[in-house]
């Protein structure tokens, strides 16, 4: 009987420890988890002018978090997504970050959604030594100083090239005129496609630029006009292209009108109308997953996403939705391996290759944290107010 009481003894004494041990996490997913939450941070333009991008990455973060969380977490661990609106201001976005760092103690960093806000938070996830992993293309996020920062959207420099190469050998212009946004992420970019063309021998004809608030661009492009170039480049993000193909139309401009993947959402078809067909930018296969050839390993992975963010949300996801679900899934992956270290988690991270994500097959390195090339990309037309694979 002693023996019995004695065993009994230790049988109660076990649990009481392991419940001590535990925490319980019942308020989403009704699993109960054994550990202690993962705290990620998400700085994203849910409002603002960048909002169309923002509000898919948003919403992506937020399936794909309640999905692990209800399959288990990272090895039992709930994940904790706290998801700050920077209201696409750089000032708010480094306000978001500190507040993240400091006050939630997360171990990672996603965003932000647009370049300027993302350059500001830069050097403080650097100097915290808190990795990060960008949903941008500016060129220059992983220019310099570029450690403790990661990026899945892809380089700017590389879409440029897709873009050149389609209109040097595909529509054959002769000659290019740029349109940008006066922003870091036009500037940057104006200053990327007069170098590359540069070198393929296409000459600039016209560069403007507009402010990013702007309502109207007859002026800037009347000068365009009359450069008459072959083409036209619009560099910026929604709404002033849908704006300046509008005005393109008033003004009875037919050349070709090339877009940066800052367009790459179905609110600058809403906001075009009909002046956004025919209009062609380059992207990742996300936004034409009909298209995607049986023999891309892409194929599985987006027709999943796709299929889970349809039927969550009865839209379709753009590549900013593409962007959320790569940076969320690297992060994880990472987390898997070496837990919730923050220098273990950069370490990890840029040891990722042949990752298999919405916006391409992502090989990180030591010199390399933009993981994608122009190989990933392929030329969107808008026909109709669709998305359609285009000349490649």
């Amino acid at each position: 009987m002693r023996q019995r009481i004695f065993v009994l003894i230790l049988a109660v004494a076990a649990l009481a420890l392991a419940v001590a041990g535990c925490k319980a996490d019942t308020s989403k997913t009704g699993t109960v988890t054994t550990k202690e939450p993962i705290k990620i941070g998400a700085v994203l333009s849910v409002t603002g002018a960048n909002a169309p991008l923002g509000d898919a990455e948003k919403k992506t973060l937020e399936m794909e978090v309640d999905k692990l969380n209800k399959a288990g977490g990272i090895k039992g661990a709930p994940v904790e997504l706290t998801i700050e609106d920077d209201e696409s201001d750089a000032s708010k976005a480094v306000a978001a970050l500190n507040k993240l760092l400091k006050v939630d103690k997360v171990v990672a960093i996603i965003g932000g959604t647009g370049t300027t806000p993302t350059m500001a938070m830069k050097p403080i996830t650097a100097k915290e030594k808190t990795p990060q992993i960008a949903l941008v293309a500016g060129n220059q996020v992983t220019k310099d100083d570029y450690k403790w920062i990661f990026r899945t959207a892809h380089n700017e420099t590389y879409v440029f090239k897709k873009a050149i190469d389609y209109l040097s050998q595909t529509v054959k212009v002769k000659n290019l005129a740029i349109l940008h946004d006066s922003n870091a992420y036009g500037q940057g970019g104006a200053d990327e496609i007069k170098r590359i063309a540069t070198a393929m021998g296409l000459p600039i004809v016209a560069t403007e630029k507009y402010d990013s608030t702007a309502t109207d661009v007859t002026t800037q492009l009347t000068t365009i006009k009359g450069a008459n170039p072959d083409c036209l480049i619009i560099w910026g993000t929604n709404p002033v292209p849908a704006v300046a193909v509008k005005n393109m139309k008033q003004l009875g401009m037919t050349m070709p009108v090339l877009g940066s993947q800052g367009i790459a959402n179905a609110k600058f078809i809403e906001l075009a109308g009909a002046a956004a067909n025919g209009v062609v930018f380059p992207a990742g296969w996300v936004l034409v997953p009909n298209d995607i050839p049986a023999s891309n390993p892409q194929k599985p992975v987006i027709d999943g996403f796709v299929k889970d963010y349809t039927a969550k949300y009865k839209a379709a996801p753009n590549s900013f939705a593409g962007h959320a679900w790569d940076a969320f899934h690297i992060l994880v992956k990472a987390i898997e391996t070496v837990g919730p270290d923050k220098a273990k988690i950069r370490g990890q991270i840029e040891k990722t290759t042949n990752f298999v994500g919405v916006d391409g097959i992502f090989q990180y390195s030591a010199t390399n944290h933009d993981g994608l090339d122009r190989e990933d990309l392929v030329i969107i037309k808008i026909e109709n107010g669709k998305w359609v694979l285009g000349s490649q």
